[in-house]
């Protein structure tokens, strides 16, 4: 039993972990989707703008504690432009209405999801431009560029399959630390985890 609320330790976990869960799953996907696209872009955008700012943002994402980051995120789309946005600062994936009905609220997990996922998003950014520049410079890839394949074609058949190895790897040990981690995230924008 918990000291606190005097009620048996397994059923606050049963209550709060899977909010946790979801709000990790939903962090990890959007850090590995916007971090695979920025690192992409940054790997064939070698040495311009768009690989400088590429870069920038993940050292920026990665150098940013979480709860300041929250912070930030929640005063500024939770509450300067929640007009514009249409999200809040703070609320729960399930909320009822005046019958008790319940209402499933995902509008409520955005705000949240990318916070958390901001971290992952930079490093996998990190990974996946280093890890594709060092597949573009391979010999397979010369030879698919002599037979007259496009760019898009190498890209996405040859080069990408074999730079998602890290990636892939990273992202399996970031979930486990986003469940952990999560905690700052949650008591921010109040969500029930």
């Amino acid at each position: 039993r918990s000291y606190q609320s005097k009620k048996p330790v397994w059923d606050m976990l049963t209550e709060a972990l899977p909010g946790t869960v979801i709000l990790a799953l939903l962090a990890i996907i959007i850090g590995a989707v916007l971090g695979s696209l920025l690192g992409i872009l940054a790997a064939l955008k070698k040495d311009t703008f768009w690989d400088t700012s590429a870069i920038l943002t993940s050292v920026l994402g990665i150098s940013t504690p979480s709860f300041f980051a929250g912070l930030l995120i929640a005063y500024i789309f939770g509450y300067l432009f929640s007009n514009l946005t249409g999200l809040q600062m703070t609320g729960a994936l399930w909320e009822y209405d005046i019958m008790g009905n319940k209402q499933l609220m995902l509008r409520n997990l955005i705000l949240p999801a990318f916070t958390l996922g901001i971290r992952p998003m930079a490093v996998i950014a990190q990974l996946m431009r280093s890890s594709l520049l060092d597949v573009l410079s391979q010999d397979y890839i010369r030879t698919a560029k002599a037979k007259g394949l496009s760019m898009g074609k190498i890209i996405w058949r040859h080069a990408l399959p074999n730079a998602l190895n890290p990636v892939i790897t990273a992202v399996s040990g970031w979930f486990a630390e986003l469940l952990a981690g999560s905690f700052f995230i949650e008591f921010i924008f109040s969500w029930k985890g």
